[in-house]
């Protein structure tokens, strides 16, 4: 794992067997949607969507990823999350077997971002 620090942005690039998984930390993701930089991909599955969620987080669940119909917006980071990081991992994983260079993942998922003080929504 590589860490690096960059004025007030933490980001850890974890290598994995055929791209890069960068981890950005819950302030630089909320700066990023903030500034419409970036799209923020919840891979948990409906029902959990549906529980809570972070603002304007747009749903694909792990159970039916495909990687042909990954939501992307030019010009705009895509961040995947979903509860702590383990399946956004795994999602990552299928985005590098289609041939995907790297990956950006909430670190920490939505139980960081809640521990950051930031708001949900059901």
């Amino acid at each position: 794992m590589l860490f690096i620090e960059i004025s007030r942005y933490r980001l850890y690039i974890l290598t994995m067997s055929k791209g890069k998984l960068i981890e950005i930390d819950a302030q630089t993701v909320r700066d990023w949607l903030e500034r419409e930089e970036a799209v923020l991909v919840d891979v948990r599955e409906a029902e959990e969507y549906a529980e809570e969620r972070i603002p304007g987080t747009l749903p694909f669940p792990l159970s039916g990823f495909d990687p042909d119909n990954f939501p992307n917006e030019a010009g705009k980071k895509t961040v995947l999350t979903c509860f702590i990081g383990h399946r956004s991992s795994e999602a990552a994983a299928q985005l590098f077997a289609a041939g995907y260079d790297e990956a950006f993942q909430l670190d920490g998922g939505l139980f960081a971002w809640k521990e950051a003080g930031f708001p949900t929504e059901a």
